[in-house]
């Protein structure tokens, strides 16, 4: 089991990045991954990339999820990936999800951001999907 080799819950800050006021998604994906027993931190809305990172290093968090619906999601994840790097957060998880076409989620799955999930997925995936990547990336 994945808590077992961290000792403690996963962490996961969930996040609304911009202008995008709709966050009914981000609530419902924050409710899900507390009932699967992680540990949820949400930032609530009109984040800034910089906010993002920041709180997911102030708060030790295994995992970033990232909810966009207004199409900044090309802006909005090199951002977040360029300051995890500067900031030495290589080791933490970015995943999302939103309106986010399929060759826009190839670019940014090669630029290093995890799985990215349309509105309508299944919140079991997305749990088992944060549950594996935690289980073979971080281990301390």
């Amino acid at each position: 089991m994945v808590t077992e080799s961290l000792n403690r819950p996963i962490r996961v800050l969930v996040a609304k990045v911009g202008l995008d006021g709709h966050d009914r998604g981000a609530k419902i994906i924050a409710s899900a991954l507390r009932d699967a027993g992680m540990e949820v931190i949400y930032t609530g809305l009109r984040q800034t990339p910089e906010m993002v990172v920041n709180t997911a290093l102030q708060e030790d968090v295994d995992a970033i999820g990232v909810s966009i619906l207004s199409g900044a999601h090309m802006t909005v994840f090199p951002k977040i990936m360029q300051l995890m790097n500067q900031k030495g957060l290589t080791d933490v998880l970015v995943t999302g999800g939103g309106i986010i076409p399929d060759d826009d989620m190839k670019a940014l799955h090669e630029m290093g951001v995890g799985q990215l999930f349309q509105p309508g997925t299944n919140t079991g995936e997305i749990v088992s999907y944060i549950k594996y990547w935690v289980s073979e990336n971080r281990s301390f």
